[in-house]
């Protein structure tokens, strides 16, 4: 898939105003610190349609962007380690879980870690949420050119054995680096491929 177009569409924390077309959504979600706005911009082959920040936690909102007319992809807050309140996190906290059992165009969410890190606790907590509301979704392992071919090897094959004590098989993943643009061309052919088998009513 080649990016052609990609336009921010809206902002909002309700999910019941979110853009009511059959278009398909890709839900890209992870930590504060992850690196998903730069991955967004990567993606889109733009260098500012998400928002970057040397703050954590500045995505706040479920953000729409249409890609290519035909499908949207949705930056939704990060979790976990963001600088923000208490009570503000229990609101993103509600509209993220709001979104993802309410939003029927959902097609599948991407979770974002850190590859250079041990599993943690909040994505793994988050992944079996996702498994549990019979939410399909992807890893997309971030910062890939910070570790050598051997270490990330080893970490993706860490996730893969604590993964594999509560789940039948591995999820689908990605190995992705923005500044390297590594993983690119089969993230967006993934998503390609799965909208050429929809058929939403």
């Amino acid at each position: 898939m080649q990016i052609k177009s990609a336009e921010f569409v809206m902002s909002n924390s309700d999910v019941t105003k979110c853009p009511k077309d059959r278009i398909p959504e890709y839900a890209f979600i992870g930590r504060s610190n992850v690196g998903k706005s730069s991955l967004i911009n990567m993606l889109t082959n733009r260098k500012s349609l998400a928002k970057t920040s040397g703050r954590p936690g500045k995505t706040q909102l479920i953000n729409h962007f249409i890609i290519n007319k035909t499908w949207y992809l949705v930056d939704l807050p990060g979790y976990g380690y963001a600088r923000v309140s208490k009570s503000a996190k229990k609101t993103f906290q509600k509209f993220i879980t709001e979104y993802f059992k309410k939003r029927e165009q959902l097609i599948s969410a991407f979770v974002l870690v850190d590859i250079r890190h041990k599993p943690q606790p909040i994505d793994l907590e988050f992944m079996i949420w996702l498994g549990e509301n019979s939410i399909p979704f992807s890893i997309i392992f971030t910062k890939a050119d910070k570790l050598k071919p051997n270490a990330i090897e080893n970490h993706v094959n860490t996730y893969r054995d604590i993964l594999l004590e509560t789940w039948e098989e591995m999820p689908n993943y990605f190995v992705t680096s923005s500044s390297k643009e590594t993983g690119k061309d089969e993230l967006l052919q993934y998503i390609d491929d799965t909208n050429n088998n929809l058929k939403l009513d």
